[in-house]
């Protein structure tokens, strides 16, 4: 039988076990936020070239001020409670309601002018969509250690983080915008503020880095310029669409009549 101390001891080891127990699950549900990736290893040498020390020194600097503006990245962050409003802004960015709301002007479109700006918008963010995929697969980084997985992140947000995707598109219809629709001070100064604060809900997110934000913004707006140049007229396109009708007409056509002649 065992004595009135070993069972005491016991006792002891199995509340102390529990309490362990707990005390890790509480702290990984606290890393949810705060971690989830390996640090980047930003160690230099003396040895290495000026080019790599410099590198490596941006990058230092750029993952410690995103970290810093961080401040939304979960409910337990210093501007936590200010999560759903910067989600809110975030999601306004987002491709789905532009394309949507694109493709609904272009149908409902009354005049053939707004319907070729609509039209011209909608290939537009298809190019961006292309564009920032491609320089995505390419570049490969990691998304920040502090972002944290929401329902719409999940499924429609990439793995990747350079460049942001909001960025550009923020740059891109911003300057589409100026250019096409808006021509009072005022409606500027909010479209110019609407993508400020797109691209700053990244960060306050901490969904991606300084750096890819800043990248998607310069290149949004040199996206637009090919957009510029591609335009895509309304009379075109119709010539477009008469053109390959006409062909596949002539085809058919012409698989016709091989058929009545061989009969």
């Amino acid at each position: 039988m065992s004595s009135p101390t070993s069972r005491r001891n016991s006792c002891r080891g199995v509340v102390s076990g529990n309490r362990a127990s707990s005390e890790c699950h509480v702290r990984r549900r606290g890393s949810n936020c705060s971690s989830g990736a390996q640090p980047e290893d930003f160690s230099v040498s003396l040895s290495q070239p000026i080019f790599t020390i410099t590198l490596r020194f941006l990058l230092a600097i750029d993952l410690w001020l995103s970290k810093r503006l961080g401040v939304c990245a979960c409910e337990e962050s210093p501007w936590g409670s200010l999560r759903p409003l910067v989600r809110l802004v975030e999601f306004s960015g987002h491709v789905i309601p532009w394309l949507i709301g694109t493709v609904y002007s272009l149908l409902r479109g009354e005049s053939v002018a707004g319907q070729e700006i609509m039209l011209n918008l909608a290939l537009a963010l298809l190019l961006d969509l292309l564009l920032v995929r491609v320089v995505k697969t390419l570049v490969r980084r990691r998304r920040p250690s502090q972002n944290r997985s929401d329902i719409l992140s999940t499924y429609f947000v990439e793995r990747y983080s350079f460049p942001s995707g909001h960025a550009t598109r923020a740059a891109m219809c911003a300057r589409f915008l100026l250019a096409r629709l808006v021509d009072t001070a005022s409606m500027r100064g909010l479209v110019v503020g609407w993508a400020a604060l797109v691209s700053l809900s990244r960060l306050l997110l901490a969904r991606q880095y300084v750096t890819d934000v800043g990248f998607g913004l310069a290149m949004g707006y040199c996206q637009y310029t090919i957009v510029e140049r591609l335009w895509v007229t309304w009379d075109c396109l119709q010539d477009l669409l008469h053109m390959r009708l006409t062909e596949r007409l002539n085809r058919a056509y012409a698989g016709l009549w091989m058929a009545e002649w061989k009969h």
